[in-house]
């Protein structure tokens, strides 16, 4: 493994045989005029018909490109089918069976075939079509066959039950359901039919594509894939797009309400995913990369998708779970594949972090050039063990902080410039201004906490508007400060511009009308030998106004008076005494999306007895049961 970083005091920076090889190797990028700087970027892109205009603002409305005409297949397939090389790799779960690799010529012929079924079930410019697939080819193909025709794909998580795909077909008025009869998850087969049938239930979607990932019978109802994509042509002239026409939609939601269908538009999107692929994980011709993020994900979209194959890169994407057959199944593809590149979730590094190190000695990772972390901030234990255990103390971490809405990573250290700081996500991407204001909007003084906004020029790939709902877009994101868009995060900024994220607003107790960051307990609390991951929610106080509770996920040891005590005392020593923890309860798990988040709110509504009715967006929604009844 080369040695891609130097040490000096507590930051790590890049070596000489870092820049040697990166993008960008100073911080004179950053002072580039935003606009141009986007203009640049764009230029890397194959365009149908330039853009007159690059940036238009009227708030809440922007536009990025006005006039240009583009298409993103082209852009993720076609130029580089002359490339003779692989496009994607796939590694199924079960090991007898072997792995797939697709080039950018099959990619082509592959999508293509997907476009014309689609424009044989009368899928036009514009129309939606809901994807609900597992991590197989198919569902990238489905994605660019949807982008190939102007189509707005809505790709709803595999895992998901039957009400969220559902809220998201009729909210999305879905002309076409793609999906599969099932997957394979942690050895066992998951059959996605039923739920399909209790889903469109009801609807007026009547066209079901299924592709037989199981030895199962296709119901006749339902389109079966393998028998018709064959018929198809292997080539399908792709659609003029405006640059400002909608890509995709991507609902996201909390544990109540309906969800919102953010709406991400095609080549401002397909720019900053271009960009910040190449730049964050410093991409080169013959990389591999892999996030680990399902496609159902905002992070699966960009990074899974988008960003590595518009850069004409080979991705690697996996069908099953980190811990199946054992802990070595992510290290083990890493090695078999020479993987470069690897971003993954905090929550994935703790998981693993409890079962010691001893999987992860048994691979050769030295192919690895980049790690990367998204989902959440990473607390300083996570990131020394991904430190010092995947990158044997010699890879930059890029620790990238984003949302669904951003579309893209927006705060990161480049991996030329640095520095590497534990818990700290790093710079505002270069293209991009970040701040932190105080209640009314004003900019806060160095290392004060506050909230998390992004200024004009707005990034290309920021969300353009909530699908049907400009109301919820206009209250959600631009009520709070006009003219600034609302991350809903709080977070400081140190002298250099470095930028750490404490947790959502609504993850900041006021205890005695001091404010104190979820974060900063959970880190205090993560540090402790004995605990694996934590999560800190508030709860009502008569006299204090809100106080402190814990949920903890032990690494070690049992849970017992003595560790709780000593535990809160940490804490309060660590932060002091307005940080006195009420109480700490000791789980088996904490309730989590697929991307690594935690679900405080349902915490919250656990200790208020609020009945949890929505546990779609989970991927352990049995969580939420074992603490209920820890709480009984």
């Amino acid at each position: 493994m080369k040695n891609f970083v130097t040490k000096k005091g507590n930051k790590y920076w890049p070596s000489q045989e870092m820049k040697s090889i990166a993008w960008i190797k100073d911080d004179k990028i950053y002072k580039k005029d935003k606009i141009k700087f986007w203009e640049e970027q764009a230029k890397n892109l194959q365009w149908i018909k330039p853009w007159k205009t690059a940036y238009e603002e009227k708030l809440p409305y922007f536009k990025w490109f006005k006039e240009g005409k583009i298409n993103a297949s082209v852009n993720c397939i076609d130029r580089h089918v002359n490339k003779n090389k692989t496009a994607i790799v796939w590694i199924p779960e079960p090991h007898n069976q072997k792995k797939v690799e697709i080039s950018y010529k099959e990619l082509q012929e592959e999508v293509s075939r997907f476009a014309n079924l689609l424009k044989k079930l009368k899928v036009k410019k514009g129309d939606v079509v809901t994807i609900y697939l597992p991590m197989i080819p198919e569902v990238i193909f489905a994605m660019l066959a949807c982008a190939r025709i102007g189509a707005i794909h809505s790709i709803v998580f595999s895992a998901f039950s039957e009400e969220a795909l559902k809220s998201r077909i009729i909210d999305g008025k879905s002309k076409v359901l793609i999906t599969a009869n099932g997957h394979y998850r942690k050895g066992e087969e998951v059959y996605l039919l039923d739920k399909v049938k209790i889903a469109i239930e009801g609807t007026k979607l009547k066209k079901v594509i299924v592709i037989p990932r199981l030895a199962k019978r296709i119901p006749s109802d339902f389109i079966n894939y393998k028998k018709e994509i064959r018929k198809e042509s292997s080539e399908c002239k792709p659609e003029v797009m405006n640059s400002e026409d909608p890509l995709f939609i991507l609902y996201t939601s909390g544990t109540t309400g309906k969800p919102k269908g953010i709406i991400h538009d095609t080549g401002g999107y397909l720019t900053q995913a271009y960009t910040t692929s190449k730049f964050n994980f410093n991409l080169h011709e013959n990389d591999l990369m892999w996030c680990t993020a399902d496609v159902g994900w905002i992070t699966g979209h960009t990074y899974s998708c988008y960003g590595p194959l518009s850069l004409g890169n080979t991705l690697l994407i996996y069908e099953g779970s980190p811990d199946y057959p054992n802990f070595g199944r992510w290290w083990e593809i890493i090695q078999d594949n020479k993987v470069n590149v690897f971003y993954t979730a905090p929550t994935a590094i703790r998981l693993f972090m409890k079962y010691g190190d001893k999987y992860v000695k048994k691979y050769n990772l030295d192919s690895l050039e980049i790690l990367g972390t998204v989902g959440e901030p990473i607390d300083e234990d996570a990131w020394n063990w991904y430190f010092k255990n995947i990158g044997k103390s010699k890879l930059p971490i890029i620790d990238t902080w984003w949302q669904t809405e951003t579309g893209a990573n927006v705060i990161n250290a480049l991996p030329g410039v640095g520095p590497f700081i534990p818990s700290y996500a790093g710079k505002a991407f270069p293209g991009i201004n970040m701040a932190i204001v105080n209640d009314k909007g004003n900019k806060v003084k160095t290392g004060k906490t506050g909230h998390l906004v992004q200024l004009s020029p707005f990034a290309p790939g920021m969300l353009r508007g909530v699908f049907r709902n400009e109301k919820r877009y206009k209250e959600t994101y631009w009520s709070k400060f006009k003219d600034k868009y609302d991350t809903s995060d709080g977070a400081f900024m140190d002298k250099d511009g470095n930028i750490r994220l404490v947790g959502r607003v609504d993850d900041v107790i006021k205890v005695a009308g001091h404010r104190l960051s979820t974060a900063e307990m959970e880190n205090a609390l993560d540090d402790d030998e004995y605990v694996n991951e934590a999560a800190v929610v508030p709860v009502p106080d008569k006299i204090r106004g809100e106080v402190p509770v814990a949920f903890v996920v032990l690494e070690k040891g049992k849970p017992s008076d003595e560790l709780k005590k000593n535990l809160i005392q940490d804490v309060r020593k660590r932060i002091g005494p307005i940080a006195t923890l009420k109480e700490i309860y000791f789980v088996e798990d904490l309730p989590k999306t697929r991307s690594g988040k935690i679900m405080r709110r349902i915490l919250k509504g656990l200790l208020s007895g609020k009945e949890i009715k929505n546990v779609s967006t989970l991927v352990n929604p049995d969580s939420v049961k074992k603490i209920k009844e820890n709480l009984a």
